[in-house]
């Protein structure tokens, strides 16, 4: 189903340049007044509409990879993926980056301003995401379907569209509530470019996402029965089984009861791991695995930008052979190649060994793990589990040998294992040590190749179950909101090498665990309020 999905999300550029906004706010109408009669005067100007708010995960704007529909920010920065795996990651123990664009130094070391521009470009693309949703929402309704005379098996199908569209506008809400707390915020039932809109506080952004996400399930298809690439329950029960993880955090109270019951639900339909760990991170990683849930697609060709994982690959290896052995080509990216993301030294070190011998997830490339200066390209190992290249070392079509056609799972049914095991370790009701034991020895046999990695009952410690998330999820966008569960994040119990800006690291103050409000957000909205600390 992959081709046939991303055969549709190429098509949406021509949806891009109707619908793109020329700023990030909640209250803009699409610019182009022809939107309404033209893209959605047919059941298919529907199914177009909803494939536009699924590319906006992985185009940068209406005119190609050189272009950016995020205000201010560099093409090659405004990719959604880039922006988030780069707050996620490039903040914490697992990634660093030796490239001096600004903003960059200040991520590498815990010292971001509130005008950082990768921060805001995150926060500027989610809500231009959110917006798109609000749109096709009110363009969806019941009233006008039926002004357009869409009715029957169309309009029952429009239904389960305008699910998948609130999903994605509940995802995109989640990550504004993890990482800045308190947005503004606005659905398809505000008045818009009439007021600002107003400021939602973190608890109750919580529950509006829970409440959406469990108000579309019955119209979201069955798990693993929606096109490749699109939400179905799946993928609902894996978003409020996150949620409940992070509920204390969020909200002050705890929902471990709630993140079992949810990771349950994922469990117990249809997925299955992949026997393969180092092929979920392969081109052909949509052919028979049954472990991801949903993925952001990415074409090599047809729909290129310089985030995505055409920047996890490109951002670890040089177009030459480096110190470190590698070259672009073992990759599928043969005229691509940056160099500039690499570990820290905390991340192998969960490991039992760095070459990948016993637990196979270690997938790094280097000789020297530790980071004595950020500067120095050779400090820190490489991450080279993502390669456009397939399971059977054929490379993908790629526009000028850089772009790459691996696809990037939002959610697997692995980080499902692992929520329910930590959820049990925390006292939540409905689950059982016994069986997260299961879950978790599943993971390690796969990583090991055989039981020699396996633990028993009294090791699924919650300490334990960061190092497994770490060994598991590295580079995939968890580790800064794992840290903030474990109290790691911020203070002085971890550190980690230029944490707060020493080589060695030091005491990070508690409001970091929020990004800021963009500055230029509150200037132009006096109803925001900066977080406190900033």
């Amino acid at each position: 189903m992959k081709n046939s999905f991303k055969t549709i999300l190429t098509s949406a550029v021509l949806l891009l340049s109707l619908n793109s906004c020329k700023k990030e706010a909640l209250n803009l109408l699409p610019t182009n007044d022809a939107t309404e009669s033209v893209v959605y005067a047919t059941p298919a100007g529907y199914k177009q509409g909803l494939v536009r708010l699924y590319a906006n995960y992985a185009l940068t704007s209406p005119s190609g990879s050189d272009n950016s529909d995020v205000g201010g920010l560099n093409a090659g920065f405004a990719d959604f993926l880039r922006l988030f795996w780069t707050s996620q990651e490039l903040t914490t123990d697992e990634a660093v980056c030796n490239w001096g664009d600004t903003g960059i130094p200040e991520l590498d070391n815990s010292t971001w301003s509130t005008d950082n521009q990768f921060l805001r470009g995150l926060y500027s693309r989610s809500i231009s995401q959110i917006t798109l949703v609000n749109e096709y929402l009110r363009q969806s309704t019941p009233e006008q379907l039926a002004s357009r005379n869409i009715t029957g098996a169309d309009a029952t199908n429009v239904l389960r569209y305008r699910a998948e569209a609130r999903f994605l506008r509940a995802y995109q809400y989640w990550v504004l509530l993890d990482a800045f707390g308190n947005p503004p915020f606005l659905t398809e039932n505000d008045l818009i470019g009439k007021v600002n809109p107003k400021q939602i506080q973190r608890a109750a952004l919580f529950a509006y996402v829970e409440s959406e996400l469990k108000a579309i399930e019955p119209d979201l298809a069955d798990a693993r029965t929606n096109e490749y690439g699109r939400a179905d329950k799946g993928a609902d029960w894996a978003l409020l089984a996150r949620l409940y993880l992070n509920a204390q955090v969020y909200t002050g109270t705890a929902k471990y009861t709630e993140a079992i019951t949810y990771s349950s639900k994922v469990i117990a339909a249809s997925y299955i791991l992949n026997p393969s760990y180092a092929n979920l991170f392969k081109a052909d990683n949509n052919v028979n695995n049954t472990e991801n849930i949903l993925t952001i697609n990415y074409d090599g060709v047809n729909g290129t930008n310089y985030g995505g994982t055409t920047f996890l690959i490109n951002a670890m290896v040089y177009t030459a052979t480096d110190a470190a052995g590698m070259v672009s080509t073992a990759y599928g990216v043969p005229n691509g190649g940056w160099a500039g993301n690499r570990t820290r030294q905390n991340l192998p070190a969960l490991f039992p060994d760095a070459s990948g011998t016993l637990d196979k997830r270690g997938i790094f490339a280097g000789s020297k793990a530790t980071i004595d200066a950020i500067d120095a390209p050779n400090d820190g190992l490489k991450v080279t589990k993502f390669k456009n290249v397939t399971s059977t070392g054929t490379t993908p079509a790629s526009l000028n040998g850089t772009f790459s056609s691996l696809d990037f799972a939002l959610f697997r049914l692995a980080e499902q294992y692992l929520i329910y095991g930590e959820a049990v370790a925390r006292g939540g009701s409905g689950g059982t040590a016994a069986q997260a034991l299961l879950y978790v020895n599943a993971l390690r046999q796969r990583a090991y190749g055989n039981t020699s990695g396996n633990v028993v009952v009294a090791a699924l410690t919650t300490d334990f179950y960061l190092d497994e998330r770490g060994r598991e999820l590295y580079w995939e966008g968890h580790r800064r909101t794992d840290l903030v569960r474990y109290g790691k994040f911020t203070g002085g119990t971890y550190l980690w090498p230029f944490k707060g800006g020493a080589k060695a690291g030091t005491s990070v103050p508690a409001y970091r665990n929020l990004y800021p409000i963009p500055n230029a957000d509150l200037i132009a909205n006096p109803n925001l309020v900066q977080n406190t600390g900033y």
